[in-house]
């Protein structure tokens, strides 16, 4: 199950849970070279959706002007950690993480994005 992205546009689908019966879909920037993934959100003071970084299993904040909510994924899209992150910190590597999805902080709570969750990633045409 061997996943490749473009770097480009898409759409993030979180299932419906904790309350919500209908799936939530959040505009999604895909980062898959690696120009793309270094340059990820440094120098941005918003982000409207999110950014999947992959493959990645760890982030830094090093540069970046807003605290930000990191989501660790697995190889099956599932969901196996989610922590905020203030600018200028390290993140702990994931040992099963082979993707990483950054938001604003605070966000993925009310998306329902939270551990156990497999979401689903649909490119753009």
């Amino acid at each position: 199950m061997r996943r490749r992205w473009r770097d480009g546009q898409g759409t993030l689908v979180v299932p419906g849970g904790g309350g919500r019966a209908d799936a939530v879909s959040v505009p999604l920037e895909i980062a898959t070279s690696y120009r793309a993934r270094t340059k990820g959100l440094l120098g941005r003071d918003a982000i409207d959706g999110a950014m999947l970084l992959s493959p990645a299993n760890s982030v830094h904040t090093f540069r970046m002007r807003i605290p930000i909510d990191v989501a660790y994924l697995d190889r099956h899209l599932k969901v196996i950690a989610v922590t905020t992150m203030k600018p200028g910190r390290l993140g702990m590597p994931r040992l099963r993480a082979r993707h990483v999805v950054e938001a604003e902080a605070g966000v993925m709570a009310g998306w329902g994005l939270r551990v156990g969750v497999r979401v689903g990633i649909e490119e753009a045409e």
